[in-house]
């Protein structure tokens, strides 16, 4: 496989996605209330060795998949408000999809699969004039870019 680096070709307009082009749905529901979204795959990859100092080939393993969303408090009640028991931990797994719509070319759209919240919290302070809830997230997978 070739990995191909488009370098010296520029954007349209020199327009990079930003944050405004994001779109975020949890169960299909536009999210409004979202301050940050992280999310990624691992997967534990072993050098195999042979004869000799070097390796002489690899082995993969598992894919361990992670995420978080950060929403404001009121947004986190509404999702609450679908727990069973009350608990975010209790609500059946869920899809979020992450749509990057930029206002020129294609859009890439990335689904992370069966979701769960791992913890729920809140914080607050004297002072504070809003406040987000940082959601730790497991899932299963992570269709990577419209795949």
């Amino acid at each position: 496989m070739k990995i191909q680096i488009q370098n010296g070709i520029p954007y349209v307009n020199g327009e990079l996605v930003g944050w405004a082009d994001i779109v975020v749905t949890i169960a299909g529901v536009p999210i409004t209330g979202i301050t940050g979204v992280e999310y990624n795959d691992e997967q534990q990859v072993d050098q195999k060795y042979g004869a000799g100092r070097y390796p002489v080939g690899y082995s993969k393993g598992r894919i361990t998949c992670t995420g978080k969303i950060t929403l404001y408090h009121e947004e986190v009640v509404v999702i609450q408000r679908q727990a069973p028991s009350g608990r975010l931990q209790d609500i059946a797994p869920f899809n979020i999809t992450v749509s990057y719509l930029p206002a020129q070319g294609l859009p890439v759209i990335d689904k992370l699969r069966n979701c769960l919240f791992k913890k729920n919290g809140r914080g607050w302070s004297e002072g504070d004039t809003g406040k987000t809830v940082d959601l730790d997230l497991v899932m299963s997978h992570i269709d990577w870019h419209n795949k």
